[in-house]
């Protein structure tokens, strides 16, 4: 297609010029010819003129309406003709009209004599050089070498019958001012010599028709005797007064000789230019044919290729090498980014993958590349089963992994209610302890059990239906924490859990409370402040600890923002094994776990509860009275679901510092916590169960009434523990108001003395102090603890 273009644009480029170049010679130039000739001898007649008025301006008037006449059929033929020219044609024909603009203007000046013969002769002059000026534009814009060469010699013609004439019209003028003058003689002398030169070089580059017409004027009389005459006058030099002696001519004879030598030129100027222009339009129009033609052909052979090459290439392109290739490249790219990890991503979601089936490759045949093919398709589904193959095993591993966590469960269940019979009915002290001891020891074995449940997928065993104060939520929490003692609770708002999100948020504020312990020294206290936020609950968890690096900090952020499926090379010997509970927790229900940098040092973690988790407390009145109803709640042991009516509260030990008092924990291991409230002046008594995993109601205990808590069935069997009525060990003078132990308080209060009381709780704290500090360890590192976050 390139080349037909190229090929038929050039041909009809030059055919076109050619044409137009005629078009223009035949339709404006030949007829230019004798109109300009007629231009010619206004010269001549204007020079005699102004050289003497009184041989008349009839003839003269007479040659300019010849002129005129011949000059209107040139213009008209020009304005149709040119309209499409070259831009070098149009402005050498531009330039010629602006002369021919001029004409009127200077035959007036000649008629009134206002300019001389030099002025009218160099006017006369310019718009015949112009003319020939035209002429040789259009003879050397055509592309064609011979008709150029043509045109070039018609030009020449013309230039030497120009020549010719105005050594007539230098000779007429003298002749009429009766002397030739020094320069008008060397103008003379060198017009002859330069037109005699100019026809003999042009002669052997004539046609051969204008060839046989210059050999008719070379051969004539006229043409000899002008001849004649010219060397008679370039010998007698210059005069005055008429011509010197040795002139045998006179005005008439040179008039008549000149006129009719000028008009030979001019036929053989115009056959010339006929025969060349002819010629140049018949090589135009033969181009424009061949053009045509060849254009038609170089389409149709090139339709036929295009329709071949079509036809071909559904043979040639499905089984070419690089195409076949290139697809290949695209099949096994596609299947290695798109398929494979859609697939594997499946695996991750436990979904049923058949590699086979799920990574298609089409069929490239048993060629080698069909061979190379299937090599990569062996490949693919060779690594895809190995991807099944762990999947599977990872899943049967996962599944093993919550089975054996989950085993323990039912025994953990029994043991813990075991004790807490045992608690209720021991009266024994240092025997109480020690069970609190194993009852906290096997609460916290549960907990760790219950992390591999969480990491594998499943759910805790704990069920709450209704919702629980948020308070309760914190102090179930640090009752699971190992070193709840050091836990300082600064403020909770009056809002409650909903209960399908206790069990998790308890076992994940434990996890990073025990991560807050383990990471502090031993005798620092990890600070716990709840505040209502704008989109729900913040807990706040801060310690003075060793705290984290910052890629280490950034890496736990991350973790826990993301909360991807633990990694058993991440998790290593477990020390991570807490981070990941937290964030599969919080995943979970939608809470938002971010770890900071301490302003003591330590780490301050941020648990935001979402709204949708959180509704107002039940209770209206600020305090946890002893008159709400037990909570509802269904404990699930290994799918064995029951309702009990126990919550536990938190551990002993706990300081809590809340609305404006401070409630010192007591120290009798736990079991029960009566706490004073200087607004009300009630006593409260809280179970405390950190084996159940659940938050109990404490039964009621008020003084002078017997509750059904622990003490009221066998009241019978061992003595009551002694119950503190508030200020009473407080001197006389510090009391706010002794009237508010009336008569019947003081009737139910048991019959031993405050002392004793004092010294059993004092007893209990020292052995507790004693214990803890004979089995707490130097500060380990974060990196060194197992199954902290």
């Amino acid at each position: 297609m390139t080349l037909w273009l190229v090929a038929s644009g050039y041909l009809v480029l030059q055919g076109f010029i050619n044409r137009e170049v005629a078009k223009g010679v035949r339709q404006v130039s030949i007829p230019a010819v004798p109109a300009l000739a007629s231009v010619q001898q206004e010269r001549r007649l204007s020079i005699a003129y102004l050289a003497r008025p009184a041989t008349g301006i009839q003839g003269l008037l007479n040659q300019r309406q010849q002129t005129d006449e011949g000059l209107s059929e040139m213009r008209a033929a020009a304005d149709s003709a040119l309209a499409n020219a070259p831009e070098s044609i149009a402005t050498s024909w531009k330039t010629f009209t602006e002369y021919l603009n001029q004409l009127p203007s200077v035959r007036s000046r000649i008629d009134s004599r206002t300019t001389d013969r030099e002025a009218a002769y160099d006017f006369y002059n310019n718009l015949l050089d112009s003319a020939t000026s035209l002429f040789d534009t259009q003879a050397r814009i055509v592309p064609d070498v011979t008709a150029a060469q043509g045109g070039i010699t018609a030009t020449e013609a013309f230039r030497v019958s120009d020549l010719m004439s105005r050594t007539g019209s230098i000779i007429d003028g003298a002749f009429a001012l009766g002397g030739l003058k020094q320069q008008d003689y060397l103008e003379f002398a060198n017009l002859v010599g330069a037109y005699h030169a100019s026809l003999t070089n042009i002669a052997p580059n004539l046609h051969p028709d204008a060839r046989k017409r210059y050999e008719d004027l070379t051969g004539s009389t006229h043409w000899k005797d002008l001849i004649a005459a010219e060397n008679t006058l370039i010998a007698g030099g210059t005069w005055r007064d008429g011509p010197p002696r040795g002139v045998r001519i006179d005005r008439t004879r040179w008039e008549a000789l000149t006129r009719q030598v000028s008009a030979d030129l001019v036929d053989l100027t115009i056959q010339q230019a006929d025969k060349v222009s002819a010629q140049t339009l018949r090589t135009g129009n033969n181009q424009l044919w061949t053009a045509t033609l060849g254009s038609l052909l170089a389409l149709l052979i090139a339709v036929t290729a295009i329709v071949w090459a079509i036809r071909q290439s559904q043979v040639l392109v499905d089984r070419a090498l690089s195409v076949r290739l290139a697809q290949l490249g695209k099949d096994a790219t596609a299947v290695v980014d798109q398929q494979l990890p859609a697939l594997m991503e499946r695996l991750r979601r436990r979904e049923k993958v058949d590699a086979t089936v799920d990574l298609p490759m089409q069929d490239y045949g048993s060629d080698e590349i069909g061979q190379v093919a299937d090599v990569i398709r062996r490949s693919l589904q060779a690594a895809a089963g190995a991807a099944i193959d762990e999947a599977k095993t990872r899943a049967a591993g996962v599944a093993m992994l919550m089975g054996v966590a989950r085993r323990p469960q039912r025994p953990l269940q029994h043991g813990l209610r075991v004790i807490e019979d045992l608690q209720d009915r021991v009266g024994d002290e240092q025997l109480l302890t020690q069970l609190f001891d194993i009852n906290h020891q096997l609460s916290q074995t549960r907990r760790f059990l219950e992390n591999l449940i969480i990491l594998a997928g499943g759910q805790i065993g704990r069920r709450f239906q209704n919702p629980v104060p948020m308070r309760r939520v914190l102090l179930a929490a640090f009752g699971e924490a190992q070193h709840y003692q050091r836990i300082t609770l600064r403020k909770a708002p009056d809002v409650a859990l909903v209960g399908q999100a206790v069990a998790g948020t308890v076992h994940l504020l434990a996890e990073l409370l025990d991560n807050a312990l383990a990471f502090s020294p031993p005798g620092s206290t990890v600070w716990v402040t709840c505040n209502e936020a704008k989109h729900g609950i913040a807990v706040e968890i801060e310690d003075a600890g060793v705290g984290m690096a910052s890629d280490a900090l950034e890496g736990a952020n991350e973790l826990l923002a993301t909360a991807p499926a633990p990694d058993v090379t991440a998790l290593k010997d477990g020390a991570q094994v807490g981070l990941h509970v937290v964030a599969e927790l919080a995943k979970r229900d939608g809470i938002q776990v971010s770890l900071r940098t301490s302003a003591y040092g330590g780490l301050l973690a941020i648990v935001l509860l979402p709204d949708r988790l959180v509704i107002a407390e039940p209770s209206t009145d600020g305090t946890e009275t002893a008159q709400q109803p037990a909570l509802a709640t269904t404990v699930t042991r290994n799918g064995d679901q029951r309702k009990t009516e126990t919550a536990t509260m938190p551990a002993a030990g706990v300081a809590v510092v809340s609305r404006g008092s401070v409630q010192a924990p007591p120290s009798s291991a736990g079991k029960q916590d009566r706490r004073h409230d200087r607004a009300g002046g009630t006593v409260r008594n809280h179970q405390q169960n950190t084996s159940a995993g659940t938050l109990r109601q404490p039964e009621t205990s008020v003084p002078g009434v017997t509750g059904t808590g622990a003490a009221g069935p066998r009241a019978g069997a061992r003595p009551a523990l002694p119950l503190r009525q508030p200020q009473e060990h407080l001197a006389p003078g510090l009391r706010d108001d002794d009237s508010v132990h009336d008569e019947a308080g003081k009737a139910a209060r048991p019959a031993q003395r405050p002392e004793d009381a004092r010294e059993r709780f004092a007893r209990y704290q020292r052995s507790w102090a004693a214990g803890q500090a004979a089995s707490d360890d130097q500060p380990k590192t974060r990196d060194e603890q197992g199954g902290k976050a």
